[in-house]
C-alpha cells in the first residue's frame, strides 16, 4: 500500500470531512485519518445544524460546493427558519438531524469520493523538515508522507472529561483522546493552550411527560440548506418541546457547586460565554427564577433525547435530582449524564487567512483546534483549509474570502487577526456587512468563485445562472410595469393596504410592507405570467427577488461602505515595516503588529490595541 499523499487530513469531524472532500474533489490525492470510521461527522453535542449566523455559514459551505447542507437536508427530522420576525439579514435556517443517519450519509459521500482514502488510526506526530511539514506518524507505527497536512482534531488533543470530581481521559464520551500530537507540533514553536466545552444529559424519551411541555413544531415550506435541488426531508418530521427550570431545580444545583469542576478549581480553562453550563447560569444570573430548556430528538426512531440548555459537569446524582424537580421529568431516566471536556487548541493568530501555519509551512489548522465552537464554524474552516491545501500542492492563487463576501470570511479574519480568549461562536452581530451576507444569496456571492476554482460543479453554476436570470427578469418587470389605480385598488384593499390615488410602477407597490410578490401577482395577470415562466426553484427565486426590491437601499448603502473600506484592503504592508523601530506607534500597537504581522492596512485596523492614530501613522509611512 502506498502511504504517500498530496493532502493528509487528521480528524473525521465536520472540519475534517469538508477539508478532505474539498481537496480530493479538486484533484489532490487525499487521505483522511480518523480514530473511528463509525464516527465520521459525529455530532458531539446537539444533533442540529444551523441557527443564528450558523445557518448562513452552512449555506455558504453549500454554495462553495461543500456537503454539510446536502447531508443536513437528507437527514433532517425538523427544519425551521429562525428570526423570521426580523429582517432577511437575520433569517437563519436550522435543522434537527438524525445523528446516526448524518454519520452514515457523510461516510457514504467520503467513501465514494475519487482521490480520497480513509485510514482508521490515531496520528501521534507531525513530521517536519526545514520548517515544512513532510508527513505524519501514527500509533500503529505507520508513516505517511504528505505535501500538506490539515489538522482538525477537535476536542481530542489531550482531551479530559469531567463529571463532578470524576475525570475521564477521552476526546468524547467512550472515545479515546489523542496524545503526543500537541507536543509534536509545539516543539516547533507553535503556541497552544487549553479550552473547555460541555454537553448536556441524554434522556430516555419513555420517561418524559410530554403533556407538561410546550410543543415546538417544524416548518414544511420550500426552505432548505442546499441550493441543489434534491429530495429533502426524506425522514419523518418530529417535534421538539420546551420547558423551564424552577427555583427548586436551582436549589439542588447550588448544593452541588462545591463538587462542580468549574467552581472547585478542577477546571482552569475558559468555557464558552454564549453557551454556558446550567451551573454557570445560576451563578451568573442569581435573580432569574427560571431558564428555558429545549428537548430535542436525536433521531427518527430512537428514544434518546437531547436537553438543550442543560449543559453540565455537576455530579451525576445532582444532575438527576435537579431535573426531577421539573414536572415533565418527575420520572426521569437518562442514558448518560452531561459532562465538560478540556482540550488543547492552538492560537489562531499564528495562521494566515488560508489557515496555513506561519511557523510550519504546508500545515493547516481548522475547527476547534483554532479555538472555535460549533459544527458550522468547523465546516467552514475545513473547506477553506482543504481548498488551500490542494492549492499548495498543485499551484494557484491562495483562496480566501473577505469580510464583505461571507460569514466564513468574517470568522477566519476574526480568528487570525484578533485571536480567541474563549471558544469562538459566530453571531450575526460579528458581521459588519450582514445585509450583504444573507442566507438567501450565498450562492450569488460564492458559487461562481468556487466554479472558477473547480470545486463547484457545472450543475451548480447552471442553477446559479438561471436563478440570476430569473431574478433580473422579475426586477426589470417590476421597474418597468405601470399600474393604473382603477385596475389594482380592489386588490390592494383585499391585501389590506392603502389604495392608489394615481398610477405607479409595480416596484413601488412591492416596496410596501403589506405587499409581497406572492399576494400582488394574482391581481396583475401580466406579472403572474412572468412568474409562471420560472420552472425551477420558483419560491426561492421569488423570495430572493423580493428581498432585493425591499432592501435595495440598505444593500446599496452597505456595499458603498464596503467598497470604501476595501481600499484599505488593497494597501499591502506585510514585510514592509520594522514595527519595533516605529516610535510614533503606541507600545501596544508595536507589540500586536509584530505578533500578527498583518497583510494589509485594513487587517491592521482590526487588531485589538491598534488605534486609529496608529493606522494613520502607517498610512503616512505608506505615502497615503
Amino acid at each position: 500500500m502506498d502511504f504517500k499523499y498530496d493532502v493528509i487530513v487528521i480528524g473525521g469531524g465536520h472540519a475534517g470531512c469538508e477539508a478532505a472532500a474539498a481537496a480530493a474533489n479538486l484533484g489532490s490525492k487525499t487521505c483522511l485519518i480518523t480514530i473511528d470510521m463509525n464516527k465520521i461527522g459525529q455530532m458531539s453535542c446537539n444533533p442540529a445544524v444551523g441557527g443564528i449566523a450558523k445557518g448562513q455559514i452552512v449555506r455558504e459551505i453549500d454554495a462553495l460546493g461543500g456537503y454539510m447542507g446536502l447531508i443536513t437536508d437528507q437527514t433532517a427530522i425538523q427544519f425551521r427558519i429562525l428570526n423570521r420576525s426580523k429582517g432577511p439579514a437575520m433569517w437563519s435556517p436550522r435543522a434537527q438531524c438524525d445523528r446516526n443517519k448524518f454519520i452514515w450519509a457523510w461516510r457514504e459521500v467520503l467513501e465514494n469520493t475519487p482521490n480520497l482514502h480513509i485510514w482508521q488510526d490515531t496520528v501521534e506526530e507531525i513530521l517536519v523538515e526545514n520548517g515544512e511539514v513532510t508527513g505524519v506518524k501514527t500509533v500503529l507505527d505507520v508513516t505517511f508522507q504528505a505535501k500538506t497536512v490539515v489538522l482538525t482534531a477537535g476536542t481530542f488533543l489531550n482531551g479530559l472529561m469531567h463529571i463532578g470530581r470524576t475525570q475521564i481521559p477521552g476526546g468524547r464520551m467512550a472515545e479515546p483522546a489523542s496524545y503526543k500530537l500537541t507536543e509534536s507540533i509545539a516543539r516547533h514553536g507553535v503556541q497552544y493552550d487549553r479550552m473547555k466545552t460541555g454537553t448536556p444529559v441524554r434522556i430516555d424519551g419513555r420517561s418524559v411527560n410530554y403533556d407538561l411541555m410546550e410543543i415546538q413544531n417544524g416548518e414544511s415550506d420550500f426552505h432548505r440548506f442546499s441550493f441543489i435541488e434534491n429530495n429533502i426531508r426524506q425522514l419523518k418530521q418530529l417535534n421538539c418541546w420546551t420547558c423551564y427550570t424552577n427555583e427548586e431545580v436551582h436549589q439542588v444545583l447550588e448544593q452541588g457547586l462545591p463538587d462542580s469542576p468549574l467552581y472547585n478549581g478542577q477546571i482552569k480553562s475558559i468555557g464558552p460565554r454564549y453557551c454556558p453550563s446550567i451551573e454557570t447560569k445560576i451563578v451568573t444570573f442569581p435573580d432569574k427564577t427560571q431558564h428555558q430548556l429545549f428537548l430535542e430528538p436525536e433521531g427518527e426512531t430512537t428514544q434518546e433525547l437531547y436537553l438543550n440548555g442543560f449543559s453540565s459537569s455537576l455530579p451525576l446524582a445532582i444532575q438527576i435530582a435537579a431535573l426531577k424537580k421539573i414536572p415533565a421529568f418527575k420520572d426521569l431516566v437518562i442514558y448518560r449524564p452531561g459532562y465538560a471536556i478540556e482540550y488543547d487548541f492552538f492560537d489562531p493568530t499564528q495562521l494566515t487567512h488560508t489557515l496555513e501555519s506561519k511557523i510550519i509551512r504546508n500545515l493547516f489548522f481548522a475547527g476547534q483546534v483554532n479555538g472555535t465552537t460549533g459544527y458550522e464554524e468547523a465546516g467552514g474552516q475545513g473547506l477553506i483549509a482543504g481548498i488551500n491545501a490542494h492549492i499548495n500542492c498543485q499551484g494557484g492563487e491562495p483562496f480566501t474570502l473577505a469580510r464583505d463576501e461571507a460569514y466564513i470570511g468574517v470568522l477566519i479574519d476574526d480568528l487570525v487577526t484578533k485571536g480567541v480568549d474563549e471558544p469562538y461562536r459566530m453571531f450575526t452581530s460579528r458581521a459588519e456587512y450582514r445585509i450583504l451576507l444573507r442566507q438567501d444569496d450565498a450562492d450569488m456571492r460564492l458559487t461562481e468563485k468556487s466554479w472558477k476554482l473547480g470545486l463547484a460543479k457545472e450543475e451548480r453554476f447552471r442553477l446559479l445562472q438561471t436563478k440570476k436570470e430569473a431574478i433580473t427578469n422579475i426586477l426589470n418587470f417590476a421597474k418597468s410595469y405601470s399600474i393604473k389605480a382603477a385596475l389594482i385598488n380592489d386588490g390592494l384593499e383585499k391585501i389590506g393596504t392603502t389604495p392608489l390615488k394615481q398610477g405607479c410602477k409595480l416596484i413601488e407597490l412591492i416596496n410596501r410592507p403589506q405587499v409581497s410578490i406572492e399576494n400582488i401577482a394574482p391581481f396583475i395577470p401580466a406579472f403572474q405570467r412572468e412568474l409562471d415562466k420560472i420552472t425551477e426553484r420558483k419560491e426561492e427565486i421569488i423570495e430572493a427577488a423580493e428581498i432585493q426590491i425591499k432592501y435595495q437601499g440598505y444593500i446599496n448603502r452597505e456595499r458603498m461602505i464596503a467598497n470604501k473600506l476595501s481600499r484599505l484592503e488593497s494597501i499591502k504592508i506585510k514585510g514592509k515595516f520594522d514595527y519595533d523601530s516605529i516610535q510614533s506607534l503606541s507600545t501596544e500597537a508595536r507589540q500586536k503588529l509584530i505578533k500578527i504581522d498583518p497583510e494589509t492596512i485594513a487587517q491592521a485596523s482590526r487588531i485589538p490595541g491598534v488605534s486609529p492614530s496608529d493606522i494613520n501613522v502607517l498610512l503616512v509611512l505608506c505615502g497615503r
